[in-house]
């Protein structure tokens, strides 16, 4: 068996003249949390989409737990959890029987007992007819039948869009509970601190292609940091800048603010010889170096 749950090669898209996905190369591996991060527009959907076989690509290939996304579609659905970003549900229904009727169309693989404690920790009643409810608990339902039978791929299109802080932050323990049952997750968002706060590797996508794919925090950690300095008596700034890696953002009296590539060690040893009063340090956030990647 394969250790990769995704694999695709050279994945493009268009529709008409728009080029939706220029050659996306994505290789995610089994059990892990895969953040997909880009702006709305970037080819998050549509990258999913082909993945299901919802939409047929126009070139490349794409393997999904080990099987042909476009010759085995049935098998590959049959073992994933989707949630789609634009969820469609028959208004005339309730939650219940959304959830029963889509149950069936899985030959009913989901324990009740269990669809019913998701529901009960999202704070979704069962009994409501789905016209009645708002857009966020749509996106309970929508949570809830993506996760009710335990897939072994979990693939969620930006899964806590329009639900309110607190229950995030319990869609997001639930995708972690998912990953420690064994599950694969790969989802899509925008919001760029759920996907630090949960993923063990994101995919940056700018423009229909992959800029980035890295584990979270070495992706963190190889950006620039600045620091801030202030010395006890007034140092001459361009000490500093025969430093390794060092440049000086600005020098005001006693205090300097430098901007860091790489080890810090270098920086350390030569500040230990000035009497130093403050000494801070400001690593990115994600976000920060998601811009950069659209800055460039």
């Amino acid at each position: 068996m394969s250790d990769l749950a995704i694999q695709t090669q050279s994945l493009t898209k268009n529709y008409g003249s728009v080029r939706a996905l220029r050659g996306v190369d994505l290789l995610v591996r089994r059990g892990e949390i895969f953040g997909f991060l880009g702006p709305n527009g970037a080819g998050k959907t549509t990258t999913i989409r082909c993945l299901l076989d919802l939409i047929r690509p126009n070139g490349g290939k794409a393997s999904v737990l080990g099987l042909d996304a476009q010759k085995q579609s049935r098998q590959v659905r049959s073992r994933c959890g989707y949630l789609p970003g634009e969820l469609r549900l028959e208004d005339a229904m309730t939650v219940e029987a959304t959830l029963r009727y889509l149950n069936s169309l899985r030959e009913g693989k989901a324990d009740w007992g269990y669809t019913r404690r998701l529901a009960e920790r999202l704070d979704l009643d069962l009994k409501t007819q789905v016209r009645n409810l708002s857009k966020g608990n749509k996106q309970k339902v929508g949570v809830v039948q993506a996760l009710m039978h335990k897939p072994e791929l979990l693939l969620l299109d930006e899964p806590t869009s329009g639900l309110d802080p607190l229950v995030q932050q319990e869609v997001l323990r639930l995708i972690q509970e998912a990953k420690k049952e064994g599950a694969t997750v790969f989802f899509s968002s925008h919001i760029i601190s759920e996907v630090e706060q949960v993923a063990e590797r994101v995919g940056i996508i700018r423009q229909g292609q992959v800029a980035e794919t890295a584990e979270t925090q070495a992706l963190v950690k190889r950006a620039l940091r600045r620091a801030r300095v202030r010395f006890l008596e007034e140092v001459e700034a361009k000490d500093l800048e025969g430093i390794a890696g060092v440049k000086i953002l600005s020098a005001e009296g006693s205090s300097v603010i430098l901007q860091i590539e790489g080890e810090m060690d270098g920086l350390i040893k030569t500040l230990a010889k000035y009497s130093v009063g403050e000494f801070e340090t400001e690593r990115p956030s994600l976000e920060e170096i998601f811009l950069a990647y659209y800055e460039k």
